[in-house]
């Protein structure tokens, strides 16, 4: 449509060139790592073993937001406060505004590909979440991979 420039695309998540956005949960077991159990998270925590370590101390530091890997060429992106809990559509908002506010701080120029934010285990609608990402993720940076 004419009202937003992000982008969809089909395909494996893993397979395009640029960073990825992995969507994630703020929920930090006793051992301090994130728990990355399924979806999306669970694929990047396979790639990247010490993912769910670095990322569930940046939690315990600066609560449930945005973080940059640029290491693993990694955005986490979260939906979700604790992983049992459906994704919350206010913490998708603020997850977009700060996916926004991380591309201009660390001055990223590569696309960007997400997955549809809440809408595998988070049990969301896709129509519902896109009404909420059109209006802030409105470069064509951004790509939201649906898996084809």
């Amino acid at each position: 449509t004419d009202e937003d420039n992000m982008k969809e695309v089909f395909g494996d998540l893993w397979e395009f060139d640029g960073i990825v956005a992995v969507t994630t949960n703020g929920f930090v077991k006793r051992d301090r790592t994130c728990v990355m159990g399924r979806g999306c998270a669970r694929e990047a925590a396979l790639r990247f073993g010490w993912l769910p370590r670095k990322l569930g101390a940046a939690i315990a530091k600066h609560g449930n937001h945005v973080f940059f890997f640029p290491e693993y060429r990694l955005i986490t992106f979260p939906v979700k406060h604790v992983w049992w809990e459906p994704a919350d559509l206010n913490l998708i908002q603020q997850s977009a505004r700060e996916l926004l506010e991380t591309i201009e701080k660390f001055r990223i120029t590569e696309a960007i590909y997400l997955p549809r934010p809440g809408c595998g285990n988070g049990r969301l609608r896709w129509e519902d979440v896109k009404e909420i990402l059109s209006p802030t993720l409105t470069s064509d940076q951004f790509h939201i991979v649906t898996f084809g």
